[in-house]
């Protein structure tokens, strides 16, 4: 049985918007419980401004939350001060969205990638070189280009630089915050491929962040769904792609483009807009969009609860 490296429980962010008493305040992540074991890779969907980034962010200490518990190993990362997590963030690294606004414009590849190497005192002089050139080689960069600079590269293989530079403290686990929205389809696919092969090379674990579900159902194990904030949804990727629970669930996936000309599958169209997050209505969240609100769904907000094995889902309908 797979050990478990990341956990959350009752995970919170909350950003006052303004100061006061009444202040506003923006429920980006408003309790989120889950677990991800050694190895295998989380995949966290939702539409835009549903709060994963801002999960992913929080397991990392990039973003402090508001409440909650963070384990990494069982270690509780909020118990750890400044200098501890400095050293412990060696096991967590991060890969965002824009790599070209991730890569420092004014380093040389060799430098964004080897300064990391340095800081931690991981490899000195002539290592550092060798280190470096292994990694760019294990994203298929050639080694030969580590003076360049990142505007001399194209978006794909900016990307793999970052997800080099990710690579160069040995992490154990790695945030890919939407690491193919920004890329071509063409190159999503190679993206996807490298990241597959280095998750085995390596022995990573992956939180995998995305709005694209396909790209999700083919990289991930496990899937949670998000929506305002909370979990609505979470499974094995085959089991939730083929007997979703959840109205929301089962919207986006009517949502996939099909190249299959005979599917007979229609799409679910949501009615009205998504909450505001300063803003939110009482009961469930989903309520105000669902065609299968009941008078429960507007007073009671309900649980993510087993329904079988490993699926959850916080739907009255699914009790």
């Amino acid at each position: 049985m797979n050990q478990i490296l990341i956990e959350t429980k009752g995970l919170k962010k909350h950003f006052a918007i303004e100061k006061g008493k009444n202040a506003a305040v923006v429920h980006a992540v408003d309790g989120i419980d889950l677990s991800i074991q050694n190895g295998e890779t989380f995949g966290l969907v939702g539409e835009s401004g549903c709060g994963k980034t801002t999960v992913g962010k929080t397991i990392l200490r990039l973003i402090e939350p508001t409440e909650g518990q963070i384990f990494f190993k069982g270690v509780i990362l909020l118990s750890l001060d400044k200098r501890e997590l400095r050293h412990f963030r060696i096991n967590m690294q991060m890969v965002h969205q824009d790599p070209f606004a991730s890569l420092n414009p004014a380093m040389t590849i060799k430098r964004i990638i080897g300064r990391p190497i340095e800081i931690h005192e991981m490899a000195k002089g002539k290592e550092v070189k060798e280190k470096v050139d292994a990694l760019l080689q294990a994203v298929n960069i050639d080694p030969g280009w580590k003076n360049r600079f990142p505007h001399e590269f194209s978006g794909g293989q900016r990307q793999r630089i970052a997800i080099a530079r990710a690579l160069a403290l040995n992490p154990k686990f790695i945030v890919l915050d939407e690491p193919t929205s920004s890329l071509d389809v063409s190159v999503q696919g190679q993206i996807i491929n490298l990241l597959v092969k280095l998750q085995k090379e390596f022995r990573l674990t992956f939180l995998f962040i995305s709005h694209n579900l396909s790209i999700t159902k083919l990289i991930s194990d496990k899937v949670g769904v998000m929506y305002v904030g909370k979990l609505a949804e979470m499974a094995t990727a085959e089991e939730l792609f083929k007997n979703p629970l959840h109205p929301y669930t089962k919207a986006l996936i009517s949502a996939i483009p099909s190249t299959d000309i005979d599917s007979k599958s229609r799409r679910i169209i949501l009615k009205g807009n998504v909450p505001s997050p300063t803003n939110l209505p009482p009961g469930c969240r989903f309520h105000p969009r669902c065609n299968y609100k009941m008078p429960l769904c507007e007073k009671e907000e309900p649980k993510l609860l087993k329904v079988n094995g490993e699926h959850s889902a916080a739907c009255f309908l699914s009790d």
